[in-house]
This record gives structure tokens, sequence and C-alpha cells, in this order.
């Protein structure tokens, strides 16, 4: 079992930064692949970026290509999400995941093993 904390959630205006960290306390983070989901009120969860375990690999949703940026540090077991020119329709709950392999079914929600608990962010306009 692979518990995920979340942190860094809050309010911004637009046009601001937040950094999502994800941690999981006691374990090693390098054998398992990344991801970061968020869900808005009334919409389904979307996947918005993942990295692979050594963190060579990384994709993005294309809403969020060039304002955000995943990160991690093996060292630190947690992984960051780094959220730049924040928007009000990037408001949603922000939730990390783990999955053992990398690979292009990254987007799919089903393919990760372990959740967190989920970071509220609210950007206002």
């Amino acid at each position: 079992q692979v518990q995920l904390v979340e942190s860094g959630g809050g309010l911004v205006q637009a046009g601001g930064s937040l950094r999502l960290s994800c941690a999981a306390p006691g374990r090693t983070f390098s054998s398992y692949a990344m991801g970061w989901f968020r869900q808005a009120p009334g919409k389904e969860r979307e996947s918005v970026a993942a990295i692979s375990g050594s963190g060579d690999i990384t994709d993005y949703v294309d809403s969020v290509k060039g304002r955000f940026t995943i990160s991690r540090d093996n060292a630190r077991n947690t992984v960051y999400l780094q959220m730049d020119s924040l928007k009000p329709e990037d408001t949603a709950v922000y939730t990390c995941a783990a999955r053992t392999l990398y690979s292009s079914t990254w987007r799919f929600s089903a393919t990760y093993s372990y959740w967190g608990q989920g970071t509220q962010v609210t950007v206002s306009s």
C-alpha cells in the first residue's frame, strides 16, 4: 500500500502561481510513475500531467502545456506540480496518483493504483 499526501493548494488570483506537492512517507518513489489529476465541480476528473519514475519523461494535457511543470525529487519521495499563469478554469481539486509503469496510457485514471486525498485549488478572476 502506498500512501500519498498532497499539500500546497489554496486560493490565488488569476495569473498567479501555486506549487503542489505529493509525498509518500516511508516509501521510495523512484519505482512509481506519478500523475496529477483534477476534478472541478460538476465535471469529470481529468488528467493534468504525468512523470516517469526516473523523471526523464513528462507529459501534459494541452490545456496546461507551457503553464504547469511536473517534477520529482526521489530523494525526498516527493512529486511536484508547479502551476503558473493560473486561470479561473484551473479551479479544481487536484489529486496525485501512482502507478508502477509509465506508458502512453498516463491519461487514464483507471491505470493508477494509489491515490491521495486531494487538495483544493481555487483561482479567482
